[in-house]
């Protein structure tokens, strides 16, 4: 046995497709962003100029997002007992913000646009943004099967972040089209601001599941009371309380209880009943069981009433 605590599962998360995933996607994106930024300076367009400031938030994502891939394979040690699995929250978390932020910005400068329209280049707007739609397309298909074969927010926050691109390069597009019929500069930021909203629900999202697993509420597939009634429901369970569950990470799960168990029945038997129970019906096998009597544990009014029911 090492120096450190003992611990029946590693703590450690492996995620070989999502690695792979992530690495190509950031390459690709990386050589897109350095020549959508060239091109919305050369065009003076905002829609380019905002895919690209998006672009560039995508490649700090992805790196991000491969750090905390890197991090959830560190194994726990004394300071870090669940290891480094939460900074894949974390990362997630700083991504989902950063869309938030960049959708703000691109509707700041949406209303200055409007107020004072600027002229665009639209061929080369529009053959920047066809390349755009191509490269996101190929990407959000990669993203989205990896998103099937591991569950991984930092992949889902990465996901959203080329939807956002996908949807934008379709805005580019399409504004490039209206505003060569009908020379109407207005459209350019109206675009864009459209494409920034949607960003910023896709930000929000991941913000939102990010932040419920930092605080570390009852994951959203689990009926904390339905799991309750199935223990109380096992013949040697006379009462559970204090019961906890909550996510280290995505697809890591933690549950703690207390149990009061039957005079007849061994702690041990208890304990590995409850156990199985978490393990095959709920897919949950990091479990903290405490086996309690009332006479030996002072619940107050809680066990005071428990201890009459049972008389």
């Amino acid at each position: 046995m090492n120096n450190y605590d003992f611990h029946h599962l590693d703590h450690v998360k492996e995620q070989n497709t999502s690695k792979k995933t992530l690495w190509i996607t950031l390459l690709l994106t990386l050589f897109f962003t350095i020549v959508e930024i060239v091109g919305g300076l050369v065009s003076n367009s905002l829609a380019l100029l905002s895919d690209s400031a998006h672009m560039i938030s995508d490649v700090l994502a992805l790196g991000l997002s491969m750090a905390a891939i890197y991090m959830a394979t560190r194994k726990p040690n004394r300071k870090y007992t669940f290891g480094f699995l939460r900074f894949e929250i974390i990362a997630s978390f700083l991504n989902g913000l950063a869309l938030a932020v960049i959708a703000v910005g691109i509707f700041a400068e949406g209303i200055k646009r409007i107020i004072q329209p600027q002229a665009v280049d639209m061929p080369l707007m529009l053959t920047i943004a066809s390349v755009g739609l191509a490269v996101n397309v190929v990407l959000t298909i990669v993203l989205s099967r990896s998103t099937k074969k591991e569950d991984n927010l930092n992949v889902k926050s990465a996901l959203w972040h080329f939807v956002g691109d996908l949807l934008s390069s379709v805005g580019i597009i399409v504004s490039a089209i209206l505003i060569h019929f009908t020379g109407l500069l207005i459209l350019d930021p109206l675009i864009s601001m459209v494409v920034g909203g949607i960003i910023f629900l896709g930000g929000f999202k991941i913000i939102r599941e990010s932040y419920l697993v930092l605080m570390e509420t009852v994951p959203e597939q689990f009926d904390l009371d339905a799991i309750r009634a199935e223990i109380n429901g096992l013949d040697i369970v006379a009462d559970v309380h204090e019961l906890h569950l909550w996510a280290v990470t995505t697809e890591h799960y933690s549950l703690t209880a207390h149990v009061f168990v039957k005079k007849e029945v061994e702690p041990f038997c208890a304990i590995s009943a409850i156990n199985d129970l978490l393990k095959n019906k709920y897919g949950i096998e990091h479990s903290t069981l405490q086996i309690e009597h009332p006479i030996l544990h002072d619940h107050g009014d809680y066990g005071r009433a428990f201890m009459l029911k049972q008389a």
